[in-house]
């Protein structure tokens, strides 16, 4: 009998005690009745996804989950999301990662531009492609606010800020800086003047919508080199993600990217449709990673109550529906885990580890009565290097 293994990551599910809360974190907070119950039959410890050195971010998170040292794989962040877009670098070629935001008066108010639609993104970026666009510079546009940007010989010595970082903050010391830093600048500061009377900023500041009046450029990298996920495990896969991060990451791994209706990475994502489409996908691959974005970004704009509801959707639609479907399978394994916490008092990533839950239909352990940071911990099941995660639940029995 083959065995089935299905990976649900929560991003950002981590978080730290609140006094909001009562000393609890949002995830202890939430009504998490499947997560729970599951606990119960499973091995539950955390893991530490991020390596010692890295910046915590779902690009080194993901890496470690599926079973890639980052400090071996790892050549930056643009790169993986390029990839998805069918954007595969030349060896003296360097993406960034190339963010629709909010400024006013200095500040940048919203890291996602009042999460952009797509369609409104798309036409931004075609029209900067248009007007800056060249030989040596290339735009292409992704999903919401995230994109990217290619330069031949572009700069790889530059500091660059994450602009989830310095929401609400000035950017005057926060702009790209170093050797090489002239070339971005320029494109950030002519891109203010390109988007400031384009139509759709002039759509949205009538609908009371946060404007894209400007690109924020970070997170580069270049031309990464993987070994396959089959050839390394010996399975085939897929992904199904609204990120183009995740969905780079699995093209690159030679993972089969499931395209679901109505996902957008965002509180309003189709949830139960991931668990429709990763149920049907397990019918004929072995293993199927389902990433679920919404709890991190709730943890980046500072609000628990929409991280609470975020993760009791998780459990209700994605995990509720697969449980059920599971039951059709019956051998199989499931493993639960976030990529890196980020918790709401910090609109940030932190390194913490972060809790796991492995469960095994044909081997049933007994477990805490819930699953939290807090039960995680308390197992004393610890896996300090991320990427041992994935071999140990492949190979539990």
């Amino acid at each position: 009998m083959t065995t089935k293994y299905i990976v649900l990551i929560a991003d950002g599910l981590g978080d730290e005690p609140l006094t909001e809360l009562r000393g609890k974190t949002p995830l202890e907070a939430a009504r998490t009745p499947n997560l729970d119950k599951l606990a119960k039959q499973s091995e539950v410890g955390l893991v530490h996804t991020i390596p010692d050195g890295f910046k915590p971010g779902s690009d080194v998170g993901t890496l470690s989950l599926l079973g890639y040292d980052p400090a071996e794989y790892y050549t930056g962040r643009a790169p993986l999301e390029a990839a998805s877009m069918g954007v595969f670098l030349r060896k003296n070629e360097i993406a960034y990662r190339c963010n629709l935001v909010t400024v006013r008066g200095g500040i940048l108010e919203d890291y996602s531009a009042g999460h952009i639609s797509t369609g409104d993104a798309k036409k931004l970026m075609k029209y900067l492609e248009q007007k800056l666009g060249s030989k040596r510079i290339h735009f292409y546009p992704g999903v919401s606010y995230r994109h990217v940007v290619v330069i031949e010989d572009g700069p790889t010595t530059v500091a660059c800020v994450p602009p989830h970082d310095i929401q609400g903050k000035s950017i005057v010391n926060m702009l790209p800086a170093g050797d090489g830093s002239e070339v971005l600048l320029a494109l950030m500061k002519q891109s203010v003047i390109l988007l400031r009377d384009h139509p759709v900023n002039i759509k949205r500041i009538y609908r009371d919508q946060d404007p894209a009046n400007m690109i924020w450029l970070w997170g580069y990298g270049t031309a990464p080199n993987f070994s396959s996920f089959t050839d390394r495990f010996n399975l085939k896969g897929c992904v199904i993600s609204a990120v183009d991060l995740i969905r780079g990451i699995g093209k690159l791994l030679g993972l089969e990217l499931i395209r679901v209706p109505g996902i957008t990475g965002y509180f309003d994502t189709n949830y139960a449709g991931k668990a429709k489409y990763a149920l049907k996908a397990l019918k004929k691959k072995d293993l199927v990673v389902v990433h679920v974005e919404a709890i991190d970004e709730a943890g980046h704009e500072g609000d628990m109550g929409a991280k609470i509801r975020a993760i009791e959707d998780f459990d209700k639609l994605v995990l509720g529906n697969v449980l059920k479907g599971l039951r059709t399978f019956p051998d199989h394994r499931l493993m639960v885990v976030a990529d890196h916490p980020t918790p709401v008092a910090r609109m940030t990533h932190t390194t913490d580890p972060v809790p796991y839950l492995i469960y095994s239909s044909r081997k049933k352990q007994k477990g805490p009565s819930t699953f939290s940071e807090k039960t995680g911990e308390e197992t004393g099941k610890r896996i300090s290097v991320g990427h041992a995660l994935m071999p140990a639940f492949l190979k539990t029995n």
